[in-house]
């Protein structure tokens, strides 16, 4: 991917795209693969970057829900257990199963989980990962050696998924582009074109160099998630101009907002490679403990926020709500000290018609609906069920837009790094002592091997390819290159946060990165050292807000 090429597509004089996405998080780039992978002229517009909000500050999991079957919610379960087998199949450089271990301390607890988890296994039907199992007190104490075993009586064993997220993000939008698919970062759509009471393209602002483009398109889709309302309300102004009248259409979904926050431990908290379920705290919400990147991952909350924003922050109450838990159930207490790193992100839920409920209780289904003008929204869903929903968009774009009905090809379809080599070029980089995260570059690592291995990348970069950006991050210098080069990369949060991990997995780690980073892209982008400090500026003023308490911002 290259933006500069990008921009040229998008500038084609006299082009109509059959397909317009709005919003480049995992259900908008996921209907981007379906509709380039079909054969449609697709145009995806992201006002920030790929994965930017909600799409990359997830659990990390891929997986039916379990503590959806305690709501009810069967078909959506059936249906996530089948998309999590496609992407086992189709992602498997990104996506594989985990183990998780789920504790019990009363008599009866241990064979009423077990019950509900063979239904689980069972929902998977064709797509059965692994048999749910009983797990006496000594086997739950061996499988999860940080767990503190006070009153143990046993615990349940099952097997689910988990994947990068926003690694999955920038695969997809490899992947639409591959099909041939535009897909734009920092690309604001500001304004829709109406004629006829119908919507027929949108303008859209570079955030880099305030250019407007006029782009005209059959079907427009809004898939921005806990924005999704600023859209809706953009196809209103566009019919208020129209019509000259400022009605809503009384049946126009809303976005119900939950926060969700996560903390980031040392692996020693949790040593191995299962994972903690906590099924059931004081007020009935499900908590994880998983290992992820050499890490641990402690989350999530749910709590109901009135605004959003591209940068949520925690709330107090909400990082001593996962300490309080996680001194519950492990050995050893963590405090605010031991935080790397802490980050929420936003659910765009469906509001209740009529009523109000906890965000707990509200579905994780998503709700598709067709506005006055014709443009598609869709509110609501999940990473683990992202192709699905990209499915419906499209079938949605070819009834309402006319467009040619061409068959979907994206339940077998690997994505971009995933081909039969991909399983092989990863066990060529742990054969060979390599970094292990390289896996999830696919058949990519190999290039960025190589990257490391020049000596002649560009005449401006004069450090050493293959050391590491910080000794506390696995990440090599080649890997800012590639994703600069290859990924659309534009800034150090781009690289730092989505690009690389660095700033999920230790954050004063990335802090103290960021002037090395600025300096790579400044010397790649022929940029100015005022350009270089205002992007360091700029990610320490994100970054402050991912550093736990106890730890403090040093100055470079």
């Amino acid at each position: 991917m290259k933006r500069a090429e990008m921009i040229a597509a998008m500038d084609e004089p006299g082009a109509v795209w059959d397909v317009i996405i709005i919003g480049g998080g995992a259900t908008g780039l996921g209907a981007a693969v379906e509709s380039a992978s079909r054969g449609h002229r697709t145009l995806l517009l992201e006002s920030h970057d790929f994965a930017k909000g909600t799409s990359s500050r997830s659990t990390k999991l891929i997986h039916g829900g379990v503590r959806y079957l305690r709501q009810g919610q069967i078909g959506m379960v059936r249906q996530s257990l089948r998309e999590r087998q496609r992407l086992f199949q189709n992602a498997s450089h990104l996506v594989h199963p985990l183990e998780f271990v789920m504790p019990t301390y009363s008599w009866g607890k241990r064979e009423f989980y077990y019950i509900g988890l063979r239904l689980y296994d069972l929902l998977a039907g064709n797509f059965w990962t692994g048999r749910a199992r009983c797990l006496s007190a000594h086997q739950v104490q061996s499988q999860l050696t940080g767990l503190s075993d006070s009153s143990l009586k046993g615990g349940v064993k099952y097997v689910d998924g988990q994947f990068d997220d926003s690694r999955l993000a920038i695969t997809l939008a490899l992947t639409a582009a591959d099909h041939g698919a535009v897909v734009m970062n920092y690309m604001k759509v500001v304004r829709l074109q109406c004629d006829g009471g119908r919507v027929r393209g949108v303008i859209a602002r570079d955030t880099f160099s305030g250019r407007e483009f006029a782009v005209r398109g059959r079907s427009v889709i809004n898939a921005t998630g806990v924005f999704a309302d600023e859209v809706l309300d953009l196809e209103s102004n566009c019919q208020s101009a129209e019509r000259g009248t400022g009605s809503q259409d009384a049946h126009r979904p809303t976005v119900r907002p939950s926060q969700g926050t996560h903390l980031v431990l040392d692996a020693e908290f949790l040593p191995g490679s299962r994972a903690l379920m906590i099924p059931e705290t004081e007020d009935g919400r499900v908590l994880f403990a998983i290992p992820w990147h050499g890490k641990i991952l402690l989350g999530t909350t749910d709590v109901a926020v009135s605004s959003t924003s591209h940068e949520p922050r925690a709330m107090a109450s909400e990082v001593e709500y996962l300490l309080k838990y996680a001194a519950q159930y492990l050995r050893r207490r963590p405090t605010h000290a031991d935080i790397r790193s802490c980050f929420s992100g936003l659910r765009p839920l469906v509001a209740p018609r009529s009523g109000t409920k906890a965000t707990s209780r509200l579905s994780r289904e998503h709700e598709i609906y067709v506005g006055p003008t014709g443009m598609i929204t869709v509110i609501g869903g999940k990473w683990t069920t992202y192709r699905h929903m990209g499915e419906e968009l499209i079938n949605h774009a070819e009834t309402t837009a006319a467009l040619p009905r061409l068959p979907s090809r994206t339940a077998t379809l690997p994505l971009h790094g995933a081909s039969p080599s991909a399983d092989e070029a990863a066990v060529t980089v742990r054969a060979t002592n390599e970094p292990e995260h390289l896996a999830v570059y696919g058949t990519d690592a190999n290039a960025i091997r190589s990257l490391a291995s020049s000596s002649d990348a560009t005449p401006a970069v004069t450090c050493d390819l293959n050391a590491r950006i910080h000794p506390e991050l696995p990440y090599l210098n080649a890997e800012i290159l590639w994703a600069a080069r290859n990924e659309m990369a534009m800034t150090v949060e781009d690289i730092l946060a989505r690009r690389t991990r660095a700033l999920f997995m230790n954050a004063q780690a990335a802090i103290d990165s960021a002037p090395h980073v600025s300096a790579m892209l400044r010397a790649e982008f022929h940029q100015t050292e005022d350009w270089q400090l205002k992007q360091v500026d700029d990610f320490r003023t994100i970054a402050a807000s991912y550093c736990g308490s106890g730890q403090v911002i040093r100055s470079a």
